[in-house]
């Protein structure tokens, strides 16, 4: 049973989606185990207690240093015995130091088709607002792995959704996120459990995969 601890800073509607997922059956072999948040008031943390999962809050108001926070989530995450981290809204930087500690078992989901609409400054409603702005006609959601970089690691899983003409941010978001985010996270999850996904030469190789799917 593949341990995984989820780290997020706000409501945790992919949190959501991945315990659902769990619940009827479309994840298996994995376990939610441990929830961070760096925000006390993060709704994430109220879904992980109903779900009788341990929720703590590591915020790096709580330091003097960001060093000291990052030495404190770490050590979180090794006492946690946690196998996989997945970042699931999560908008705190994560350091060399758990990059290194963790390698290919970090994973982010990204609202965007990376490389499109990604990197330093693109998070949350940002990212959409850009791709309304430049006009494109479709944009998605990509799962990849973390590296030290910025959504530079290699990707798992992508799905496109198309944008409206009267699409705003927010609505667009909210169609990202339910037609993409919460249906390529679980599978990413599932499919790492299962022991489907390896990375060869930077890039993901998956098993018994359909990508019509």
């Amino acid at each position: 049973m593949l341990k995984v601890g989820v780290l997020v800073s706000g409501g945790g509607t992919n949190l959501q989606a991945i315990l659902d997922a769990i619940d009827s059956g479309k994840i298996t072999n994995a376990e939610v185990s441990l929830v961070i948040s760096n925000n006390p008031n993060a709704y994430a943390l109220e879904r992980a207690k109903n779900h009788n999962i341990e929720a703590v809050c590591i915020s790096p108001k709580q330091y003097e240093s960001r060093e000291e926070f990052h030495k404190t989530l770490l050590e979180k995450l090794k006492e946690s015995g946690v196998e996989l981290i997945v970042l699931a809204g999560f908008l705190v930087a994560i350091p060399p130091m758990i990059v290194e500690a963790y390698p290919n078992k970090i994973i982010n989901i990204h609202p965007s088709l990376i490389p499109s609409f990604c990197g330093v400054g693109y998070y949350g409603l940002h990212v959409h607002e850009k791709a309304l702005a430049r006009g494109v006609r479709v944009t998605g959601a990509t799962v990849h792995f973390v590296d030290t970089g910025t959504d530079t690691g290699p990707i798992i899983l992508q799905k496109a959704v198309k944008i409206k003409s009267d699409d705003t941010p927010e609505v667009l978001q909210r169609r990202v996120m339910e037609k993409a985010e919460w249906k390529i996270l679980p599978k990413a999850i599932n499919l790492i459990a299962n022991g489907k996904v390896k990375v060869v030469d930077g890039r993901v190789e998956i098993e018994e995969y359909d990508t019509e799917e």
